[in-house]
């Protein structure tokens, strides 16, 4: 029998209408954990996995669920090509396949998969075009995070509001849900950040595109399993990338197709 066939049911009555997008790189301790999690909820949604040639398998554990699990597909890439590329990558296959709410989500648990609803609810009914999944909105709400990573981020998130003029408490935020039209309108092969000033430009432009930007609050957890990806590398790229970006905004304009 096939793994919770009520989902696939109504997966099949709402057909093409949620993709939630995960990069991996050596997650193999969490992946097929977060895929099943994923698969309960009581609104379906299909997934999509990135994986960059990941040593540990990972690729080949979604590859082996797949029979089972209707709702999940793969892309492999040759190599580690960056986070920013990945999300590229993702959102051009699920608006090529009519897919209506794009979600974008970490495989470590640090985002909760049943957040996903409230997300989803918040583009669907409440009239968001880009729902993101705030640690910052109603205080600062991160669990196992030393001290040190917890003041980076929320003191990133400062700068970038400063530079840009945003009005978003966690700038740098990875759980978001964009209705389709926004990612049409970004055109996100055009975005130049690869790292985690990827996350920053995207809602910047969505923006400057003067779309409706809601922060949903919720708990980010640290990791159990796995490795953080994060460097130091990657923060300053970020932060000197934001200040690239504005500048370039300065020169740009940002129509509505």
């Amino acid at each position: 029998m096939l793994y919770n066939e009520k989902h696939y049911f109504r997966a099949y009555l709402n057909t093409m209408s949620n993709i939630v997008i995960i990069p991996t790189y050596k997650e193999k301790e969490n992946i097929e954990a977060i895929i099943k999690a994923i698969t309960e909820l009581q609104i379906p949604f299909d997934i999509l996995i990135i994986d960059d040639n990941s040593p540990d398998g990972t690729a080949d554990i979604v590859k082996k669920m797949q029979p089972s699990f209707q709702n999940l597909h793969l892309l492999e890439r040759p190599e580690k090509l960056g986070l920013g590329t990945a999300y590229i990558t993702g959102f051009k296959w699920a608006l090529e396949k009519d897919y209506n709410f794009i979600f974008e989500m970490d495989a470590d648990f640090s985002h909760d998969p049943r957040d996903l609803i409230r997300l989803y609810k918040a583009c669907k009914d409440d009239g968001a075009d880009l729902a993101i999944g705030s640690r910052y909105i109603s205080g600062v709400n991160v669990v196992n995070w030393p001290l040190s990573r917890v003041l980076m981020s929320y003191i990133a998130s400062i700068y970038v509001r400063i530079v840009t003029g945003m009005r978003i408490m966690d700038t740098t935020a990875g759980f978001k849900c964009y209705k389709r039209e926004v990612l049409e309108n970004i055109e996100p092969e055009h975005i130049r950040s690869v790292g985690y000033g990827f996350q920053i430009e995207m809602k910047f432009i969505a923006w400057e595109l003067g779309y409706k930007i809601v922060e949903v609050p919720i708990v980010f957890t640290d990791r159990k399993f796995g490795s953080s990806k994060m460097s130091g590398g990657i923060f300053n790229e970020a932060l000197w990338g934001v200040l690239r970006m504005k500048l370039r905004s300065i020169f740009t304009k940002y129509p509505r197709r």
